[in-house]
């Protein structure tokens, strides 16, 4: 594909840097990834943002906000492009739909697929569609597709496809992505799962979709048809402390007003981990243990102390069984300062038993899956009876029935 545009040789070194930076850190592996990402002027899809910007590897360019300044469009991190590429596995010839365009990712496959394959890219917005196609022009993309449409429905005349890449976060599996994906096809799509989003790279078996690998990840929600908000319950009413639900509130929320009132209780696990360790697992852990698993954020405005986590916005939390009690995860450096260690905090009438079911659970994960692969998820049509959805925990969303499965021990 023609590049159009001249580019300035410190957009080329740029570019290339931060190749080097991704191949470094195991992100890009493929050679056709490191070629199409060397090749295609990030910067040309990225004009509201700096030359610095548009290649800082782990940071996203926001190319469209609403009034209150939420995110609704942007030009993913190449971390993340380059990430999901990898997991989609494109290859010349393939045809590929990709849900949420920015351009970009889309001139990507473009490269991939070569002259014989094909790339169609749909978004909602035809804002979004519009600076897609305008920048796909502008260089040299002209065979790509663009559509503007809800891509949770079926794309008309589009046929089976051999990939689908979904560049926005997904809570929900819409049949129509798995009706137009041929039998073997990948769909690699971030998806939202009891609070946790996962770039999660499908195959299609039969009618329902099996994973192959699952990374840790954020993306801009979808909007249409398949967007969902999460449930928010504020703890004895008042908005300093909010526990995020991604699957439905408890069911009588108002038995956890008073948790608060009693003295908070804290224990130490003994369970420890590298400050730089990756916690997909643990988190995947307790999604999958926890019945009244959900993310804590308290307001730094209103923090009167009643709860400490070390991070405000997102903290690891669940309700018991009764819903009178909440728990959560908080951590403290140990003597060597190169490790830290799992604690909770507990407030509630229950808070210490409450407190002792979680640490069992950590330490669980410490000596079973720590290091180890992370869940099998399955993606099975809603309705399917339960005897044929294996799974160590199933979520029902509207149109699916989501399964997370430990793998089995070697």
């Amino acid at each position: 594909m023609p590049n159009t545009t001249v580019e300035p040789d410190e957009a080329t070194r740029l570019r290339n840097k931060v190749v080097d930076e991704l191949r470094a850190d195991g992100t890009i592996s493929s050679p056709e990834i490191e070629a199409v990402m060397r090749k295609v002027p990030r910067h040309g899809f990225a004009p509201e943002a700096s030359l610095e910007k548009a290649y800082e590897p782990y940071a996203a360019v926001i190319t469209k906000t609403d009034e209150y300044g939420v995110q609704l469009s942007s030009v993913s991190a190449p971390q993340i492009q380059a990430l999901m590429l990898e997991q989609a596995q494109v290859r010349p010839g393939m045809r590929v739909l990709e849900i949420g365009s920015g351009g970009l990712n889309a001139a990507y496959l473009a490269e991939l697929v070569g002259s014989d394959g094909e790339v169609t890219t749909v978004d909602i917005d035809p804002v979004v569609t519009d600076r897609a196609s305008r920048l796909l022009e502008q260089h040299g993309y002209s065979r790509v597709t663009v559509c503007t449409g809800d891509a949770a429905e079926p794309i008309p005349g589009l046929g089976k496809v051999d990939v689908v890449l979904v560049t926005v976060g997904a809570w929900d599996i819409p049949p129509a992505w798995i009706d137009q994906l041929k039998e073997g096809g990948r769909l690699v799509v971030p998806l939202r799962m009891r609070g946790l989003t996962r770039s999660v790279a499908f195959t299609r078996v039969g009618d329902h979709l099996e994973s192959e690998s699952a990374k840790i990840c954020g993306f801009v929600p979808m909007q249409g048809s398949s967007a969902h908000d999460e449930d928010l319950l504020l703890v004895n009413g008042t908005p300093e402390i909010g526990l995020r639900f991604d699957d439905g509130l408890p069911s009588d929320p108002s038995l956890l007003d008073n948790a608060v009132t009693f003295p908070r209780f804290e224990t130490w696990t003994g369970v420890t981990i590298g400050v730089s360790e990756l916690l997909d697992t643990l988190q995947m852990h307790l999604a999958i243990r926890l019945p009244g698993f959900c993310i804590m954020a308290v307001d730094p405005e209103l923090d009167s102390g009643i709860v400490a986590p070390n991070h405000k916005g997102f903290t690891l939390a669940a309700v018991d069984s009764e819903g009178r009690t909440f728990a959560y995860l908080t951590t403290r450096r140990t003597e060597d300062n190169k490790h830290v260690e799992f604690g909770v905090h507990a407030l509630g009438p229950d808070a210490a038993t409450f407190a002792e079911t979680i640490t069992g659970h950590l330490r669980d994960w410490a000596g079973e899956h720590r290091g180890g692969p992370s869940p099998v998820i399955r993606v099975y049509p809603a309705g399917t009876p339960d005897d044929q959805v294996p799974g160590d925990r199933v979520i029902d969303k509207v149109h699916s029935r989501i399964s997370l499965s430990w793998p089995a021990k070697q």
